[in-house]
């Protein structure tokens, strides 16, 4: 059962978010946040939904070009956006400083899911996931949990397998992507700029600051070498 401290009201949501009760009622409705009883929200998806979305006002990028922004800042070989593309996305990333702003915009790279399942499948799922790593941050890994990408026409075949439940607290992070997933595997392990990205919206204060410096000095070193 759920405690106080695990729930919301809508009165909550809704100054939490900065939105009208009504938003709050369609964000429960397209399952952006979770309705656990009439007027009563699940208070983890809330406050996952507020770090991936911030205030709501900065726009985010199409899932094709978060994941080039990703590779400019990587420093690594480029996604093959044409060439207007390229040049406004360069010229947006020399404008943004902050990187709660960064993390907000590359929102739309994945898809993510919490789900729950027996701590016997943890190792065989992150088996199958491509997982940048805490570690590359300095961060402890935890074996009790899994954060990863999958490709979205994976993702139901894994869950029926290892008969995963989904829940908004579980200990299985699962970014779903429709971006070629070898390519997301390689930026995985070209540097630790896609680990900081994911860092940077954790609800782990800890972590996202983490997370938040090291895309601060991506950002500031995709301004000193990149030239307008």
């Amino acid at each position: 059962m759920a405690t106080r401290g695990d729930i919301l009201t809508t009165q909550e949501v809704s100054a939490l978010l900065g939105v009208e009760a009504r938003q709050v009622r369609v964000l429960a409705e397209t399952g952006s946040i979770t309705r656990v009883a009439r007027g009563i929200f699940d208070r983890t998806s809330v406050e996952r939904y507020r770090a991936e979305r911030g205030s709501g006002r900065t726009r985010t990028w199409a899932e094709h070009t978060a994941w080039g922004a990703i590779a400019m800042l990587s420093g690594a070989a480029p996604l093959g956006l044409g060439d207007v593309q390229t040049y406004r996305l360069r010229a947006a990333l020399r404008e943004i400083t902050d990187p709660a702003e960064l993390a907000i915009r590359l929102r739309d790279r994945a898809t993510v899911t919490t789900w729950s399942g027996h701590r016997s499948v943890i190792e065989r799922v992150r088996e199958e996931l491509v997982i940048p790593g805490r570690r590359r941050l300095g961060l402890v890994e935890d074996d009790t949990t899994v954060d990863g990408y999958i490709h979205a026409d994976r993702i139901a075949d894994l869950v029926r397998r290892y008969r995963l439940s989904e829940d908004t607290t579980g200990s299985i992070t699962l970014r779903y992507a429709y971006m070629d997933i070898d390519f997301i595997k390689y930026l995985a392990a070209f540097n630790r700029t896609l680990a900081a990205v994911d860092a940077a919206t954790s609800l782990d204060p800890r972590e996202r600051g983490v997370g938040e410096q090291v895309l601060v000095r991506r950002l500031e070193l995709f301004r000193e070498n990149v030239r307008p």
